[in-house]
């Protein structure tokens, strides 16, 4: 058995975070889906700035959106639709043999609305009724102004993948709106199985320290935070609270650990697949993660609902003198910039490969 598939005889889902035109054309998605268990897919405005730049799989499409008029945001959301639509197609089978837990592919809306929860809840919307996918997750933000959105989202029907989260702080304030959406459409009479999933990103904690503590220290903070996180998650999910909206018909909002892929070529390029195997929860890989951990990786056992040694390693970083609080808000803080780099990049490869298309005509 690979260890992709025992991975999910464990209870964890093995999604792909990546998408390329060329991935589901050339049969290598459904590929992987047979052989390596893969279940679900994450896509970000990087993903998409790669594939686009480096590849003239989109040239036709492109030059036939130009002729139509399109162009800028509107032009690439087109292409990412079809894209995360075939996707979707191709895990239909799974979403439906599981009663739509698994079977996902995420979207994200632009990272340029972070900071406005009216823009992103609209554009949430539109999204998700353009994709016409019930197997299609809409990525928001779980900012201080993204909560809303979040909340606004799922009463309002549309699965969310909340992304930038970095803390067990962070997740509980995500899952928290995610519950009042759900309580609120019980309210309503509407149905509770909104489906979600909340993403916490795990290596960029150890890029962020590293040189900065004790070499023993190394590696160690990201896993870390995804054990404590799991804690947060299990209590959340036998809190009476949340057993109330089960019992209403609701589903559990998934803790999905992202950014997985190992940034240290020192260490394990399977180091955070191994560590962070958990029931209930989905792992989402690079490409090249998830063929390597396919090749040599293994499964040894499966995170402690009560968090194991988290807080010990805490203590650990609290003497190097790591504000962990402090630090989580920094990364957030971050990332959300950093989205808005890879999206700004995004439009101005759109922007110079339209030009450089019409004139090629």
């Amino acid at each position: 058995m690979k260890a992709t598939a025992n991975l999910r005889e464990r209870g964890q889902s093995v999604w792909l975070d990546n998408i390329t035109r060329n991935l589901w054309r050339s049969g290598s998605l459904r590929r992987y889906i047979d052989e390596l268990s893969v279940t679900g897919l994450t896509s970000n405005p990087t993903i998409f700035d790669h594939a686009i730049k480096n590849s003239t799989d989109y040239d036709a499409d492109i030059r036939k959106k130009l002729e139509e008029g399109k162009s800028g945001e509107e032009l690439f959301f087109e292409l990412a639709l079809e894209d995360l639509t075939q996707a979707a197609d191709l895990f239909l089978r799974t979403y439906e043999a599981t009663c739509g837990v698994d079977g996902w592919v995420s979207l994200e809306v632009s990272p340029l609305l972070a900071h406005d929860t009216r823009a992103t809840l609209a554009k949430a919307k539109e999204l998700y009724t353009r994709a016409n996918r019930r197997n299609l997750y809409i990525k928001i933000p779980g900012t201080r102004e993204g909560l809303p959105a979040i909340e606004e989202a799922i009463f309002a029907g549309v699965p969310v993948n909340v992304t930038l989260l970095f803390s067990p702080e962070h997740y509980v304030a995500a899952a928290e709106a995610y519950l009042r959406g759900i309580e609120r459409r019980i309210a309503a009479g509407l149905r509770p199985d909104v489906s979600s999933v909340a993403s916490l990103f795990i290596s960029r904690w150890d890029s962020a320290v590293i040189g900065k503590v004790p070499e023993a220290l190394n590696n160690r903070l990201g896993i870390a935070i995804g054990k404590c996180t799991y804690k947060a998650y299990w209590t959340l999910m036998g809190s009476s609270r949340w057993q109330r909206v089960f019992n209403a018909g609701a589903r559990p909002q998934r803790l999905l650990f992202a950014s997985t892929g190992t940034k240290d070529p020192k260490t394990s390029d399977v180091l955070y697949i191994k560590a962070l195997a958990a029931p209930l929860t989905v792992n989402t890989m690079p490409e090249g993660t998830l063929k390597a951990f396919a090749d040599h990786g293994e499964v040894s056992g499966i995170l402690p609902a009560d968090g194991g040694d988290c807080e010990a390693v805490f203590g650990e970083f609290a003497k190097a003198g790591v504000d962990i609080n402090a630090l989580a808000t920094k990364l957030q803080d971050e990332g959300a910039a950093s989205f808005v780099k890879s999206w700004n990049e995004l439009m101005e490869v759109i922007v110079s490969k339209s030009a450089a298309l019409q004139n090629a005509i």
